[in-house]
């Protein structure tokens, strides 16, 4: 295994670990902004108050993306486990 093989399975690695996550990144970056808005219109200065907000769109995202998700893991991870033979001989 080369060293330019081991930084290709990085790059697909990461690439897949943002591509997979990002929904959820989105969802409690969207639900925190919208909560943030709430709360400087109304002036209530209370940090706990975002925090059941994001885990609802967090869940929801999961629910929504979550099929997503394991189609784009199990998908690298065959192409992974397919590549072993040609990585080793």
């Amino acid at each position: 295994m080369t060293p330019t093989t081991v930084v290709e399975l990085g790059r697909q690695a990461l690439e897949v670990a943002l591509m997979v996550s990002a929904p959820l990144f989105i969802a409690a970056l969207a639900t925190g902004l919208i909560v943030s808005i709430f709360q400087a219109a109304t002036q209530i200065n209370e940090a706990t108050l975002s925090f059941v907000p994001k885990l609802i769109a967090i869940f929801l995202a999961m629910i929504l993306a979550g099929p997503w998700m394991l189609t784009v893991m199990t998908t690298y991870i065959r192409q992974l486990y397919e590549s072993i033979p040609s990585m080793i001989g």
